[in-house]
């Protein structure tokens, strides 16, 4: 009878709409980040400093007087170093904030487009044996690795992305990174992965593309140089010998559903 009539105060006292919209917005906010740091190691940390959290609570709900002091005594110096650990994303993130198009989506027509071109131009370098890298992000940022490349601000287009992996070009040996269907940066070096069920076989390309999907969302076509093959690698896993219509399906359904959830 008292959890009820606790509950009817705090009914009676409940401000629907200053109150609803309240929880709303620091909801988006916390989704809002969570996207921010979705895939990388920054989201893995958060993970570790949730567990160290839940580890407080229980060592004082279960009065372990040791683990509690242990835990206190550390607490400001964990804090700090997570600080200086990922002061330059933190540093990074708010200078971003204001300019970052949360909202930028593609229309149909660009959609299908970019897609459209990315598949030609993987196409045709996998004919001519060029080795390629292309990095199409998606929800987690790739600002880290965008800034380690050549700054380009380009359509996509099968010509321009051609070019940039032509065996004499400077910046070849790099990925192209594609965002919100244009050309933001290419020559960018990518996390290698350090799993070992990988195929021996399999080059720097391939293990720079898992690398990277192991860390983001990101959906990487890779091209090798050796045998012509493409290959899709999201989340850390690679599908083999895609060809035009099963690379352009895969991408149109990524992309292109991806916009049509949006409200």
């Amino acid at each position: 009878m008292t959890n009820f009539t606790e509950i009817r105060e705090a009914l009676a006292h409940y401000r629907w709409f200053n109150d609803t919209v309240d929880i709303a917005l620091v909801y988006y906010i916390f989704y809002r980040l969570l996207l921010l740091i979705k895939g990388t190691r920054a989201f893995q940390m958060l993970i570790g400093i949730g567990l160290i959290v839940l580890v407080l609570i229980a060592s004082q709900a279960f009065e372990f007087y040791t683990l509690d002091w242990l835990i206190h005594s550390f607490w400001s110096q964990i804090v700090l170093a997570v600080v200086i650990l990922f002061q330059p994303e933190i540093r990074r993130t708010l200078a971003r904030v204001g300019e970052r198009h949360l909202f930028r989506s593609l229309s149909t027509v660009e959609g299908s487009k970019f897609i459209e071109e990315t598949v030609k131009a993987a196409v045709s370098m996998a004919n001519k044996r060029i080795g390629a890298l292309i990095v199409l992000e998606r929800d987690t940022d790739l600002t880290t690795i965008v800034e380690m490349g050549t700054d380009l601000d380009a359509k996509v287009t099968k010509e321009i992305l051609i070019s940039i992996f032509l065996p004499y070009s400077p910046i070849h040996d790099g990925a192209a990174i594609i965002r919100n269907g244009r050309i933001v940066a290419a020559g960018c070096f990518l996390p290698l992965t350090l799993s070992s069920n990988l195929s021996k076989a399999l080059g720097t390309r391939h293990r720079a593309a898992v690398g990277l999907t192991e860390e983001a969302d990101a959906i990487v076509v890779v091209v090798s140089e050796e045998t012509g093959e493409i290959s899709v690698v999201r989340n850390g896993a690679i599908e083999h010998n895609a060809d035009a219509p099963a690379l352009r399906k895969t991408l149109s359904d990524i992309f292109m559903q991806r916009k049509n959830r949006k409200p």
